[in-house]
């Protein structure tokens, strides 16, 4: 197994007295797919969203490509590195996120001209690479407006790839689309994966940890309570919390 490429060391988060992230320790090596799965409310989005610090961590060590930053850290030098630790991942959100007063291109190459400095005809290069690549060239000069959902969220893919991030993370992509999109948008996400891309994925797609995660981590109460191969996990849960979740989720099948 190669060295991780993010490495999480005794992770606690509050919200005031809410205890959502109760010591977390993770490490994700690099090429790695891993999906966290668990039942509304048990900490998958907080963990995530701690990694690039859209949430700031109580306690403990977040490493993100071997830039370490502690949650008692202060000050510049802090501000420095959650900003280094940000242009090394890439964010793709349960609502799209897209600007409505720029084109598909504007928006795919926003972050890397404004936040990398990056060359503009760089970037559009780049960004008509990664439109091509999820099948969103051909609606370039169009306004998300004009876009169904499974297009705005395959357009903010490629726009997080077009920022050259070494993770990317998902946070529940399809849960705000209409059960008929949600397809392209896996088959997008499992593109990248064969790609090699490293991957943490917060999902309530089952089948899709299946058959992409090479682990499958399970969160409960703030902890993460199970990790396996997904099907390792599926056949054989060891915590009676998992097999309910497994259960729940075959029983909407």
């Amino acid at each position: 197994m190669s060295a991780p490429i993010v490495k999480i060391s005794n992770l606690d988060k509050y919200f005031g007295r809410l205890h959502v992230l109760k010591n977390i320790n993770l490490e994700v090596p690099e090429r790695q797919v891993v999906c966290l799965i668990g039942r509304s409310g048990s900490g998958k989005s907080t963990l995530l969203r701690c990694i690039n610090f859209l949430e700031e961590p109580s306690h403990g060590r977040i490493e993100v490509d071997g830039i370490q930053v502690d949650a008692e850290g202060r000050g510049k030098e802090q501000r420095q590195l959650i900003h280094d630790v940000r242009l090394k991942t890439g964010m793709v959100f349960q609502e799209f996120n897209l600007f409505p007063h720029m084109t598909v291109l504007e928006n795919v190459i926003e972050g890397p001209v404004t936040v990398k400095g990056m060359d503009r005809k760089r970037a559009i290069e780049l960004a008509e690479q990664n439109l091509d690549s999820v099948g969103m060239l051909f609606k370039k000069d169009e306004y998300p407006l004009r876009l169904s959902g499974g297009q705005k969220q395959r357009v903010a893919i490629a726009r997080a790839l077009t920022m050259e991030p070494r993770v990317m993370l998902f946070d529940e992509p399809t849960s705000a689309l209409d059960p008929e999109l949600i397809g392209e948008v896996l088959n997008v996400m499992k593109k990248v994966a064969l790609e090699g891309m490293t991957m943490i994925v917060v999902t309530h797609e089952m089948g899709f940890a299946r058959e992409v995660a090479d682990r499958v981590l399970v969160m409960a109460d703030g902890e993460l309570i199970e990790d396996a191969a997904p099907e390792e996990l599926f056949k054989n849960p060891k915590d009676p919390r998992t097999q309910a979740l497994i259960d729940r989720y075959r029983s909407g099948e």
